[in-house]
């Protein structure tokens, strides 16, 4: 498998329970000063929201996010669950290339709004950010995001798997 590309992944009920509670004034988001690992300089920066890390829950958000999308993925085994939010910074930007993990797994994005922005696999393809499109792929590749110019932020889902 390369990529692929499930539009219309959850039902309407389920992905818009998922995108209300994540949109809300409510929800928590961490500072990250940088996208990936090779951008030293602070900026881009992103917000995130870890449910999954380390082999742990790390978020009370867990069960009322993942669920639904845990039982159309046939997930295993988890390695990381993260929330992404790419603030709007009035400048298109395409993120340096990068590997979630240095060894073989699954990986997939839940992309919660329509915007501009794009996933760019390490074949130049670009997936282009649709409310509630699912990109399975290989993040063991390289592979890379953006930030948007036409919302006010760019968010998705993104989740490391066997």
């Amino acid at each position: 498998m390369t990529h692929e590309i499930v539009d219309n992944f959850l039902d309407k009920d389920s992905f818009n329970e998922i995108k209300t509670v994540i949109e809300s004034n409510y929800f928590p988001w961490y500072w990250n000063n940088q996208v990936t690992f090779d951008e030293s300089n602070g900026f881009p920066y992103y917000f995130t929201h870890r449910l999954y890390d380390d082999n742990v829950i790390q978020s009370s958000f867990y069960e009322q996010l993942v669920l639904p999308i845990f039982k159309k993925l046939e997930i295993k085994a988890l390695i990381r669950i993260k929330i992404n939010q790419y603030t709007n910074v009035n400048e298109f930007i395409e993120n340096e290339n990068h590997t979630d993990y240095p060894f073989e797994h699954k990986g997939a994005i839940l992309y919660l709004n329509t915007n501009n922005g794009y996933t760019i696999l390490e074949d130049g393809t670009k997936i282009e950010s649709i409310e509630n499109r699912l990109l399975k792929f290989e993040p063991h590749k390289k592979h890379r995001s953006t930030h948007c110019t036409d919302t006010k932020r760019r968010l998705n889902i993104n989740l490391n798997y066997f």
